[in-house]
C-alpha cells in the first residue's frame, strides 16, 4: 500500500471536506477547491478524518492513491493559510509594476510583458525586482511562478533573468582571454 495513500488527513476547524461520487469540495476561511479523483479511488470523512483508499491493486491506481491524498491534503492547507511563491528579477533596467490583477515585467524585451492573475491568485510587488504570488490552489500558484519564469529565465553566465528567490543558479566562467 502506497506510503503516503495510506496517512489519515486531519482536519482542522472552520474547514469542512465533502465528497460527492469522485469530487472533493474543501472550503476554508480562504477559499472553495474542487478536485475530481480517479474512478478507483475512494474518499471518506469521518470524525474530522479524510481517508483515502483504493479498490483495486492495478498499477495506475496504486499511483493516483498517493498523488489524490496529497492532493487533498494541500488543498485543506491552502484554505487555512495561502501557498506562496517568491520570485526576484534580476538584470540591469529590469523590473516588476503592479497593475490591479496584472503585472508589467521590463525584462528586456521591445515591449513590456503583462501576467493576469487567475481568479484566486493575487500578486504582491513589494519591491520594482521582486513578485510575491499567493493563492489557496498549490498547482496554480506553482504554475502562474512557472509560466513568469519562462518569460525570462536565468542565463548561465551574468544571472540575469526572472528566478524563485531561493533558487541557486551556478554561473560558469564566459570566455578567457590567451596570454
Amino acid at each position: 500500500m502506497s506510503r503516503i495513500g495510506k496517512q489519515l488527513i486531519n482536519i482542522p476547524t472552520g474547514v469542512s471536506v465533502v465528497v460527492n461520487q469522485k469530487e472533493v469540495t474543501v472550503t476554508g476561511p480562504k477559499g472553495e477547491l474542487k478536485l475530481n479523483f480517479a474512478p478507483k479511488i475512494n474518499v471518506e470523512v469521518k470524525d474530522n478524518q479524510v481517508f483515502v483508499t483504493r479498490v483495486s491493486e492495478d498499477k495506475k491506481t496504486k499511483s493516483n492513491h498517493g498523488t489524490v491524498r496529497a492532493h487533498i491534503n494541500n488543498m485543506i492547507k491552502g484554505v487555512v493559510e495561502p501557498w506562496k511563491k517568491e520570485m526576484e528579477i534580476k538584470g540591469t533596467g529590469y523590473k516588476v509594476a503592479l497593475m490591479g490583477n496584472k503585472v508589467r515585467l521590463n525584462v528586456g524585451f521591445i515591449h513590456p510583458v503583462d501576467v493576469t492573475a487567475p481568479t484566486g491568485v493575487v500578486f504582491e510587488v513589494p519591491e520594482d525586482t521582486k513578485i510575491i504570488i499567493t493563492g489557496p490552489d498549490r498547482t496554480v500558484v506553482g504554475q502562474v511562478a512557472s509560466n513568469i519564469r519562462k518569460i525570462r529565465p536565468p542565463e548561465p553566465y551574468k544571472g540575469k533573468g526572472i528566478r524563485y528567490a531561493d533558487e541557486f543558479i551556478k554561473l560558469k566562467a564566459g570566455k578567457k582571454a590567451k596570454a
